[in-house]
């Protein structure tokens, strides 16, 4: 059984890879313009990590 950090860890990098393939966010666009990938990937991941907040952390809180 996963611990709770490896949960969102998992669900994390699950969440953040799904998101950036529906929105196109690829390595060809890391490539042509760099500073748009990590604009979108920030945003990509700021969401994620809202999700995996209120998924694993925020519902174990208050059940």
């Amino acid at each position: 059984m996963q611990t709770s950090d490896e949960q969102a860890t998992d669900m994390m990098f699950r969440l953040v890879e799904q998101m950036a393939d529906k929105e196109g966010v690829t390595e060809q666009l890391k490539v042509e313009s760099p500073m748009l990938w990590v604009g979108r990937m920030n945003e990509i991941q700021a969401r994620a990590r809202e999700i995996v907040y209120q998924e694993l952390i925020y519902s174990r809180r208050h059940p």
